[in-house]
């Protein structure tokens, strides 16, 4: 039991120090408050694969990552990813035998970038309606770049990093134990496939 609780807070401590130094070195492109860091989202979207308790304690870790790199809006539209990450982790915790099925894991895929692009789209209108959005410009219709931009910008970033902690645990797993991979095993007793 020691063991464990010391391997999990290993485990975040190691995600959230991921999650502190992407956005510091990744290439970004940020069109302010909008902003896409290559593979920002990969640590977090670990630790969902471990348990909620974990995928907490990261996104508070990798919130506080960009809080020292970005400006505010930004540091708490990666604050907001606290709500993905439980949600998605608890399903995980319940359904572990999606990660064994390529096309179920996409559609909870997709279902998770959506949840995650429409409460970072709440966080960025909610400072622009209170007027809490200094610093950040928007040139043209606020609602084009807020759904197209943002919306359709946010869907294909969280898609495309869900698919690479995926990759990077579904490699990982063959040799270390992960919980959601554990519980899939036990529960469907097979390979990963269509």
């Amino acid at each position: 039991m020691k063991t464990t609780k010391v391997r999990q807070l290993t485990v975040s401590a190691l995600l959230i120090a991921m999650g502190i130094l992407i956005p510091m070195v990744m290439p970004k492109i940020v069109i302010g408050p909008a902003s896409f860091t290559l593979a920002s989202h990969v640590p977090l979207m670990i630790a969902m694969f471990f348990s909620p308790g974990m995928a907490v304690a990261v996104a508070i870790g990798t919130a506080f990552g960009f809080l020292m790199t970005t400006p505010f809006i930004i540091a708490m539209r990666a604050l907001s990813h606290l709500v993905f990450a439980v949600l998605g982790a608890v399903y995980l915790k319940k359904h572990p035998e999606i990660v064994l099925h390529k096309g179920a894991f996409q559609v909870y895929n997709l279902v998770i970038a959506l949840i995650h692009t429409l409460i970072e789209i709440s966080v960025v209108w909610l400072f622009f309606a209170t007027g809490n959005a200094a610093g950040t410009t928007v040139d043209g219709n606020f609602y084009v770049f807020l759904f197209g931009l943002m919306g359709v910008g946010g869907v294909i970033h969280s898609f495309i990093d869900y698919n690479l902690a995926l990759l990077v645990v579904t490699t990982i797993s063959k040799g270390v134990a992960i919980p959601v991979f554990q519980k899939a095993q036990l529960k469907q007793p097979t390979t990963y496939h269509d």
